[in-house]
């Protein structure tokens, strides 16, 4: 990287009012991710750093929009996005110690790379997944608007990454919403080894914008004062004026996709092109032609960042090997949440399930004041159930947020919301639609707080269940998806009371919750319910009836159907209905079969793999030599629901119930 005094300069620079000190300045900060990466390569190639990821030529984008944004605004950067880390003042040797997964990293261990965030840093990492990042930035772009303090987000990702649906959901939801949302596309040439021409079918990805009636621009993203200028004229004007803006930055990708890749898919005379773009080399020699740089000044800039890349990585090295426990492990998964209980009040008044949920839903809102609903149809309607109806009006529309046809943006969004310090609730209107936001929820919301300690405050209400003859789309009861992720806590109850007070705890509880609220049961149930707010603990089952034949674990409209069944025998069971899913009271059902003797469980979920499988699992593991008789589970066909109603009631499980509990009970 020499350069000489009459070196060639491939870019017109244009510095406009920028004053010496922020020309060097910007220098600086490119030159510092350049010299670090060259001596990662280093490293890399010494087998003492895993992998590396190198943004080598890209650096002025990340140190231009860095360099304009203010400390308080967030930015969510990708792998090649190095500048934007330094030149936020990261400590360099808490950088090396992530990239060498230790303690004094930001995920202990447990996440590699730029696979991180930092709220002291207002820095949002990514995920492999790349799609949820411009979601999350639609959420913090929207606590931004909430709280009226004129600040700007910036997101970035590659033109690869701009084919995936999340990216068209979110773009089209900051639109929609007027979010102050900086959308930065790297397009660096390959996705992978994959070249543009194979990725999209248009001259540029700007031109996009138009379809989303966002506004666009082209930036030669290896010119550091034209993305300096630029970037600056517009953040200023959403400041002013929020909007969401698309950026394409031109630019090009010097090494391969992560160095195991290498470049040999890449035309040489294209590497030779870009080459005399480089963004440091170039800027270097105009600052030497304009005489704010010599030759003793960039030597000198070079030693002192080099001392300080050494002197930090002896700190690094010099940090034992990150060591952990089990309990360490799992108590990490969730944020920690002290249940504080309110008590209810003994006025009651005779409620469905549907009016229990709608109000519970209502006191929470009424009692933080940084919630947010959002949910397809939520608002003037009040959900295609009215479960929100007459929200608008007591909340305002700010709150109560009709979305988009586009789950997997609203989930990631509500991600936003969190980091940016909201408790968010998404509706989602039929649970059957969660697989269109599966991604974000099993791989954000999940991980979030165990990969690098930023809670999910998020509930994501699920209504679900057959019975009442919607067929395969919107009948399914999807809960084993979810007990499946850690991270997750899922709830499940079968009365008004308990609704209302575990949607309560819910939304007091700074991680994600799937709740989930039964089809079938929110007109056909009714419970004297209290009239203010109170809580339930999540995580306790209830024990709805005594006896010592059996034990019948279940939850959702099994329990219903149970206490049917249940009334038509002379018998004496344990009926637990579990309430909470995840985490799973496995004290009260040990307890019961070890005085008991025999289980049984009922599901409406189809029966393999659900949660009837791993109940009886757990209660072979750990009351095997209580157990009198074989464990049996009652579950749905092993075939999606059907619509006709015959065909429905063939399908579900509660039928079948009766017998099968006669046969536990004759064993």
């Amino acid at each position: 990287m020499k350069s000489q005094t009459a070196a060639p300069i491939y870019f017109k620079y244009d510095r406009k009012d920028i004053d010496e000190t922020t020309l060097v300045q910007l220098y600086e900060r490119m030159l510092k991710p350049r010299l670090i990466e060259e001596k990662m390569l280093i490293l890399l190639r010494q087998g003492k750093i895993s992998k590396w990821f190198s943004g080598i030529g890209q650096e002025a984008i990340s140190v231009g929009i860095t360099s304009v944004l203010e400390r308080e605004e967030y930015i969510l950067p990708m792998h090649r996005n190095l500048g934007v880390f330094t030149t936020r003042e990261i400590p360099l040797h808490r950088l090396f110690s992530q990239w060498q997964g230790k303690a004094n990293g930001f995920t202990k261990g447990r996440d590699r790379s730029f696979h991180f965030g930092t709220q002291e840093y207002n820095i949002v990492g990514m995920i492999s997944h790349l799609g949820p990042q411009f979601g999350v930035a639609d959420g913090i772009a929207l606590g931004n608007v909430l709280k009226k303090n004129n600040q700007v987000c910036a997101v970035f990702t590659g033109e690869g990454g701009t084919s995936e649906g999340d990216i068209h959901e979110a773009l089209n939801v900051a639109s929609v919403w007027k979010l102050p949302v900086l959308f930065c596309i790297e397009n660096n040439g390959y996705g992978l080894s994959t070249p543009t021409e194979e990725q999209y079918n248009c001259e540029h990805l700007a031109d996009r914008g138009v379809g989303y009636g966002m506004e666009s621009h082209i930036i030669e993203g290896n010119n550091i004062l034209e993305v300096y200028n630029k970037v600056k004229s517009i953040v200023a004007d959403m400041r002013a004026n929020p909007r969401p803006v698309l950026l394409e930055f031109k630019t090009f990708r010097m090494r391969g996709h992560e160095e195991a890749s290498g470049t040999k898919y890449v035309p040489d005379d294209l590497m030779d092109t870009w080459s005399e773009r480089d963004p440091l080399v170039n800027f270097e020699n105009y600052l030497i032609s304009e005489e704010l740089l010599t030759e003793t000044k960039i030597e000198t800039l070079k030693t002192t960042i080099i001392n300080e890349i050494n002197n930090n990585l002896d700190i690094a090295f010099a940090e034992e090997a990150i060591v952990s426990t089990e309990s360490i492990e799992l108590n990490d998964v969730f944020k920690t949440f002290t249940y504080q209980e309110v008590t209810p009040n003994s006025e009651t008044e005779e409620l469905r399930l549907i009016d229990a949920i709608s109000q519970g839903l209502k006191q929470a809102m009424e009692r933080h004041d940084n919630s947010v609903v959002m949910g397809q149809d939520i608002a003037e309607y009040g959900g295609v159930f009215k479960i929100t109806e007459g929200f608008l009006d007591a909340f305002g529309k700010e709150r109560v947020r009709n979305t988009p046809i586009c789950e997997s943006a609203i989930v990631s969004a509500a991600m936003g919301l969190s980091i940016n310090g909201f408790k968010a609730v998404m509706e989602m209107q039929f649970a059957d639609f969660v697989t269109s936001g599966f991604n974000p929820i099993v791989n954000y919301l999940a991980k979030s707080h165990y990969r690098w300690n930023e809670n999910a405050d998020v509930v994501i209400r699920m209504p679900c269940g057959a019975g009442v003859g919607a067929g395969p789309f919107h009948s399914q009861t999807n809960e084993a998806w979810f007990t499946h992720t850690p991270g997750l806590k899922v709830v499940y109850p079968a009365f008004p009371y308990d609704a209302k007070g575990l949607l309560a705890t819910a939304v007091e509880d700074p991680n994600p919750v799937l709740f989930f609220e039964h089809k079938a049961l929110y007109r056909s149930i009714r419970q004297e319910v209290p009239t203010n707010y109170y809580t339930l603990p999540i995580g306790k089952a209830a024990l709805l009836q005594e006896g010592d034949e059996a034990t019948v674990v279940t939850y959702g409209a099994g329990v219903h159907w149970a206490l049917a069944t249940l009334d038509e025998m002379s018998v004496g069971v344990d009926l637990i209905d579990l309430r909470t899913l995840a985490p799973l009271d496995t004290a009260t059902i040990y307890s019961s079969v070890r005085k008991t003797g025999k289980l049984i469980i009922l599901q409406e979920d189809s029966l393999f793999g659900g949660i009837a499988s791993d109940i009886a699992a757990l209660v072979g593991e750990h009351c095997f030599e209580s157990l009198d008789a074989p464990i049996r589970r009652v579950a749905s066909m092993e075939t999606p629901i059907p619509f006709a109603a015959n065909l429905e009631k063939q399908y579900l499980p509660n039928s079948r119930f009766k017998a099968e509990l006669e046969r536990l009970l004759a064993y």
